[in-house]
């Protein structure tokens, strides 16, 4: 007979002493991102046979056109946080600005602000490819019971309490982190109910995958070139594989698994970057750094950039922690 796998919820409970703020209000927040992830995921796997896919017809604050499922998933995600009373701010890729949620007495003594990406790589949604959402964590600095403020979300990304993610692909899997390891865990759309599937995740050292958009080499700064080129080189264990998704999110996890390094650096179209610093950059390298990798901008440790906006874009490396070092080493002789 096969050993019963815990669940979600009872790692949750059980695991609430390793965490240094063990009120139970963290613990319930993460259930609430649970419950959205399982709504969402029953869209996205019905996302062929109903009108939930294609675009909305807005754009989002980036300037980006918003896809149907975009919008379902953030509302879905905000809906279940607001609705919960377990948080005092949302900040969402999707929305303009941060959203301060009132409790029924108006006076909210929640501690907490998320930060979310309710859908990553969505424009993937119509050829049926693994998309996911992006979460993050932070304990409010403003004092409790008043109205959150825009500094409440601009925290560094060493601030945070908790990062995770929800990939919804072959299987749905939840993976996320407290500042005490990186655990993941698997639906079982039977029954509904997530299983702790891939205890103690951790990225190899070193690795033989890079992910990269390719068609941008030429707008690519020349470290990162040289680099590109270092992988494609036949010595020792290179070349390597290129493997990208196009879903930071499953890329990522990928790699995680694999061993190997993504890389989205800045170039002419997209001066500063492209990625977001609070809702993709931070909490992936929460997880990479809790799972023994590493993520900067190239040049800096990405958890200890300074935001200075909600929409922040910012070069991004995360990955095995040799193969980010070996970047950083060409962005430091060869730069821009």
């Amino acid at each position: 007979m096969l050993p019963k796998k815990q669940t979600l919820g009872e790692f949750i409970i059980e695991n609430q002493h390793a965490f240094k703020y063990s009120s139970g209000e963290l613990s319930s927040l993460l259930n609430s991102i649970r419950l959205a992830a399982k709504v969402v995921n029953h869209e996205v796997n019905k996302a062929g046979l109903v009108d939930i896919i294609g675009a909305h017809g807005d754009t989002n604050i980036q300037g980006e056109d918003q896809q149907k499922l975009d919008v379902y998933a953030n509302d879905k995600f905000i809906q279940t946080l607001t609705r919960r009373n377990i948080v005092c701010g949302i900040a969402s890729e999707e929305e303009d600005s941060f959203i301060s949620i009132n409790s029924i007495d108006e006076n909210n003594q929640n501690k907490y602000v998320v930060l979310i990406d309710p859908l990553d790589g969505s424009s993937n949604i119509d050829v049926n490819v693994s998309v996911g959402t992006i979460f993050s964590i932070y304990r409010r600095v403003t004092p409790t019971g008043s109205p959150v403020q825009l500094e409440d979300f601009l925290q560094k990304g060493i601030e945070q309490v908790a990062a995770g993610y929800v990939v919804y692909g072959t299987s749905t899997m939840l993976v996320y982190t407290t500042g005490d390891g990186v655990n993941g865990f698997t639906l079982n759309p039977a029954i509904g109910t997530f299983y702790l599937s891939h205890p103690n995740m951790t990225f190899p050292e070193d690795g033989n995958i890079y992910s990269v958009n390719e068609g941008n080499y030429f707008d690519f700064p020349e470290g990162v070139k040289k680099y590109i080129k270092y992988c494609q080189e036949e010595e020792g264990e290179r070349p390597y594989t290129s493997r990208y998704i196009g879903s930071l999110v499953s890329d990522f996890h990928r790699n995680m698994i694999k061993g190997g390094i993504y890389m989205y650096p800045k170039g002419s179209r997209n001066p500063n970057g492209k990625l977001r610093l609070l809702y993709e950059c931070n909490p992936m390298a929460f997880l990479a750094e809790q799972a023994n990798g590493y993520a900067s901008d190239g040049y800096t440790r990405t958890m200890e950039v300074e935001p200075t906006e909600l929409h922040q874009r910012v070069p991004f490396v995360c990955g095995s922690k040799n193969m980010v070092n070996k970047l950083e080493e060409f962005m430091q002789k060869y730069g821009e």
